[in-house]
């Protein structure tokens, strides 16, 4: 994946986590029903109301800073990072409900990161839940930290605690509070996404909180196969050597056995979420890639694979064995990671093998994100192709495509489909989600209601694609149940994201249409899949950004047989207003994202936007339009299904460019030949 986050909770990190921070809240509903506050801490008695150290920490009720009123709790004392205030909320919080939990802290001294965390015993068995992950704190002002958090089992110990990540500063606590939104049910009287789509399995990325209540319910209704985020990962199910553990992964199995679900394994090797030890000699010491050092390395994948795998035998029908190989950066496209620089590709080599030694009957894939970027897909093809030569059992290529509602193109999206077919391999889409933002600098307060709507086209479109490639895509799977469990509420930047098909409040949204009924959701000038196999023209260079949400490529999209909005430039009242940003930079290359917003009284019909650069820039692709250039002068046209900005409203593009020397931001912008303001 790109990782989900460790929560037995409603968090999901790519070998992405699903995430715990929400900074704002999504509501389904004008009439949703106002939070119901079950706990608050304000210290304004006197007191440190029940709040207790995680060890020989000091406690004391505080009138030095307060966040509201004057009191506030202050801890010194600390020994550890992981010492903080701890609040005991085993008889607070029930089993399925998603708490929201408010905490305002602040540095006695000095900065730090500061996490909101959450400690789960069940027996003996200790658990950490990270609510909220590092956030940047100091003594000069509050800061918030907000997360949401669901108890998925049964447990004997239950504490929210504050924890630090790099120091043991003093630090205060104010204006602690959890509520909840009391729950709708689920929507019965629509029809189930897996019985709509039958080409292939669809699945969902889950934890333990999509398998109780309602959550439960709404996984079982629409899905057939699931896909346990984080309970099959390394850390999870080794976390010491040769000690293994199954306490995250079996009930979610379980779960999936009893509702008569697929599994697919994820993942066997990663270069994240593995412990230290693993690449750790026996004297302490680093690995550095001797002979000693790789026959060691091989040994203890090996003997996790044959623990792991074979603990779940044929519950698993499909294994990520190994995940995000490739770095197309690379002249050989290989990932520099421990695994590599300690044996080459033998990682590779022996985890298969093994794989298929425990597992027999299992699909063995390899899974990597931005394999509809063509430099990424070509590496990995490559990789493939001669692994396969050697007989290496590779069986499928899995697509991670976590994506946005204005990238990939959907020839791009193709290309990355057709370029596997000759190599005979199945091919999955693994990690699915559609994130409503186009960029890094973006946030909206609730999901606007015309990105939810381009959403729904692009989930329509992209299924549409899988089911035309159906004798090659053999299984897809959504990277989360629903937006109140999200990694992309983290990631790239902490905003909350609604990349789902089901809302916070597990409410079907317009993409769970676009994907099982498009008639609901309209007609639309948006790309359709093309009916025709169509040539990617995506860049090949090694410059081309590497994250997962960053845009590719895209030029034009494939021909649309919705109606679609003139491309003869019309103007209202000519007013706008152009916000341009670098949004990613690298040794000669960078990437841009253009906003052009209508501020005038009337729609425009039609766009075309200019520019000079100053710094001799040159584009190499651009998605969501045409760009012509000739020297420094540049001009964007509206794609096909783009060209309509109602007042009010707007529409963005973005591209991929090079440059020598300095990167400089164009002074100036007109649009159907009207200056614009520039933001």
């Amino acid at each position: 994946m790109r990782a989900l986050a460790r929560l037995a909770v409603t968090t999901v990190l790519v070998a992405a986590p699903i995430a715990a921070v929400t900074v704002t809240t999504v509501a389904s509903a004008a009439d949703d029903p106002a939070p119901v506050t079950v706990l608050t801490s304000t210290f304004e008695d006197g007191t440190v109301q029940g709040w207790t150290g995680r060890n020989a920490e000091v406690l004391a009720n505080s009138t030095t800073v307060a966040h509201g009123g004057t009191h506030s709790l202050s801890v010194t004392g600390r020994t550890a990072t992981w010492n903080g205030p701890s609040l005991d909320v085993l008889g607070t919080f029930e089993k399925g409900t998603s708490y929201t939990i408010s905490a305002w802290v602040r540095m006695a001294d000095g900065t730090d990161n500061a996490r909101l965390s959450v400690e789960r015993r069940s027996g003996d068995t200790a658990s950490y839940d990270t609510v909220v992950g590092n956030t940047a704190v100091s003594n000069g002002n509050w800061v918030n930290l907000v997360g949401h958090y669901t108890l998925a089992a049964d447990v004997d110990f239950l504490h929210v605690y504050v924890e630090t990540a790099s120091t043991t500063g003093s630090l205060y606590l104010d204006d602690v509070a959890i509520s909840y939104v009391p729950a709708l049910p689920i929507q019965t009287d629509i029809p189930s996404v897996k019985d709509v789509v039958t080409n292939f399995p669809v699945g969902a990325a889950i934890t333990g909180a999509e398998t109780v209540t309602l959550h439960g319910d709404l996984l079982a209704m629409h899905f057939n196969s699931v896909t346990p985020g984080n309970a099959l990962k390394w850390d999870a199910t080794e976390p010491s050597e040769n000690t293994f553990t199954y306490t995250q992964a079996d009930p979610l199995i379980a779960y999936a056995k009893a509702h008569n679900m697929k599994v697919r394994g994820h993942t066997l090797v990663w270069h994240n979420q593995t412990p230290s030890w693993v690449f750790t000699r026996a004297d302490g010491t680093a690995m550095t890639g001797t002979a000693a050092d790789k026959t060691l390395l091989l040994s203890r994948l090996e003997n996790h694979i044959r623990n792991v795998a074979a603990h779940y035998g044929t519950t698993i029908g499909t294994w990520d064995v190994v995940n995000e190989v490739i770095d197309e950066n690379q002249s050989d496209g290989l990932r520099r990671s421990s695994w590599y620089n300690v044996t080459g590709l033998d990682y590779i080599r022996t985890a298969f093998r093994v794989a298929r030694e425990v597992a027999p009957g299992a699909k063995l894939c390899i899974n990597d994100y931005n394999t509809n970027v063509a430099a990424k897909r070509d590496k990995l093809y490559a990789l493939v192709s001669q692994l396969k030569g050697e007989g290496v059992p590779i069986d499928c290529v899995g697509h991670q495509m976590h994506i946005n509602v204005s990238w990939p193109s959907m020839a791009d999206t193709e290309a990355m489909i057709q370029k596997f077919v000759p190599l005979g391999v199945e091919q999955q889409i693994t990690e699915m989600d559609v994130s409503i933002y186009t960029n890094s600098g973006e946030s909206f307060p609730t999901p606007p209601a015309d990105r939810l709507l381009q959403q729904a086209y692009v989930y329509r479109d992209m299924f549409a694609l899988f089911r035309k490639y159906a004798s090659a895509i053999t299984s897809v799977t959504l990277w989360g149940l629903a937006d109140d469990n999200t990694w992309l509420d983290t990631y790239p930047v902490a905003r909350k994201d609604a990349p789902l098909l089901f809302d916070t409040r597990l409410q079907a949204k317009s993409a769970y249409w676009g994907v099982v009924d498009p008639t609901k959701i309209g007609t639309t000038t948006s790309p359709t899949v093309s009916s025709s196999p169509t040539t990617s023209t995506s860049p090949t260079t090694s410059t081309s950004p590497t994250t997962s949400t960053s845009p590719t490529t895209s030029t034009s999209p494939t021909t649309s047989t919705s109606p679609t909005t003139s491309t003869s430039p019309t103007s209202g009242t000519g007013a706008c207003a152009v916000t341009y940003r670098v949004t990613g930079n690298w040794p000669g290359g960078f990437q841009g994202d253009v906003k052009i917003a209508n501020t005038g009284a009337g729609a425009i019909s039609g766009w075309k936007l200019a520019w000079s650069f100053a710094g001799g820039q040159t584009i190499a692709q651009l998605w969501n339009g045409s760009v012509s250039q000739s020297g420094t002068a540049v001009t964007v046209t509206n794609a096909s299904w783009n060209g309509s900005i109602a007042a009010g409203g707007s529409q963005s593009f973005g591209f991929l460019g090079s440059y020598t020397g300095s990167n400089p931001v164009p002074a100036a912008f007109t649009l159907n030949g009207t200056t614009c303001t520039v933001l």
